[in-house]
């Protein structure tokens, strides 16, 4: 298993519009070779931001790997430069884990 995480500061006051921008949009991952499962997880509050983290689990880095190249990439993120206005502090921060123990 392959684990991707995108994590998100998102500026105090934008965290409707962002939680907006991922529950409303087509991630395109259905029926994407590899893919097995998809969380948007919201964490702690801080003075100036709220930290959010994607996590999607693959079958194996390749199939991650092709999805990033995909039509179906391509279109998901097309999709979310069309949303609501969200400010961010900084870019997100692309994390990336191979599995090496998993329990039920």
């Amino acid at each position: 298993m392959f684990i991707a995480m995108n994590r998100f500061r998102v500026a105090r006051g934008s965290e409707e519009a962002f939680e907006a921008l991922w529950l409303n949009r087509d991630s395109h991952l259905d029926g994407v070779p590899g893919f097995v499962a998809f969380k948007l997880l919201r964490g702690p509050t801080a003075e100036d931001h709220t930290l959010y983290a994607s996590h999607s689990s693959w079958e194996s880095q390749a199939a991650f790997a092709a999805w990033t190249e995909s039509d179906a990439f391509r279109a998901a993120h097309r999709q979310a430069r069309g949303g609501p206005k969200v400010d961010y502090l900084g870019h997100p921060v692309l994390e990336t884990f191979e599995t090496i123990q998993e329990m039920p």
